[in-house]
């Protein structure tokens, strides 16, 4: 595929096949990534890789943050313990869990520079991975804001910014293409 056409064909997973990426080609996606436009050179990416057996480390947080937050009630009543098991099935069936963060900077300027960059790499990522075949699905859920999931993974949510966490591998199903807005609606040309 061309560039052009591996962005337009490039879909969001959300089933995965029950099989592992290589940690080699994991890592050359993430080299891609790294070619993403940085504001001085600080490639501002930081990630934290969950497969395997490390997996369950990351399901276990997930949980315990929902329980927190409420998402999850924290009791043992059947019911709930139904929807935790469920929940922890599907995140393990996920076989990549990638936490993608940065290092918050006090100036709110630098702050979106870092920001943008690391969803600049995200992207590239992602693009990249298409090119092997392997799909992502790029998350904002509401763990990423519970200081609790952040102090459980080994991160300071006062100095760093949790941007995404990817779920990462072969897709079982690829999406169709459900078209673009036309730019025509989108741009203002001001002359």
């Amino acid at each position: 595929m061309t560039l052009l056409e591996t962005i337009k064909a490039r879909r969001s997973i959300h089933t995965f096949q029950e099989k592992e990426v290589d940690i080699k080609i994991l890592k050359e996606i993430f080299t891609y990534g790294s070619y993403a436009p940085t504001h001085y050179m600080k490639e501002p990416w930081q990630i934290k890789l969950y497969q395997g057996n490390g997996k369950e480390f990351l399901v276990e947080a997930i949980i315990n943050s929902y329980q927190r937050i409420g998402m999850i009630k924290n009791n043992q009543e059947p019911k709930t313990i139904k929807m935790r098991e469920s929940m922890k099935n599907f995140l393990r069936a996920i076989p990549h869990h990638a936490v993608i963060y940065f290092e918050k900077d006090e100036d709110p300027i630098r702050y979106e520079e870092e920001y943008a960059a690391v969803c600049a790499f995200i992207q590239n990522a992602q693009l990249a991975a298409w090119e092997f075949h392997v799909g992502m699905l790029w998350t904002i859920t509401p763990y990423m804001h519970d200081s609790g999931f952040y102090e459980e993974i080994g991160l300071d949510i006062n100095s760093v910014k949790i941007a995404a966490v990817m779920q990462i591998g072969y897709p079982k199903n690829v999406p169709h293409d459900k078209g673009r807005t036309s730019i025509e609606e989108k741009l203002e040309i001001i002359e």
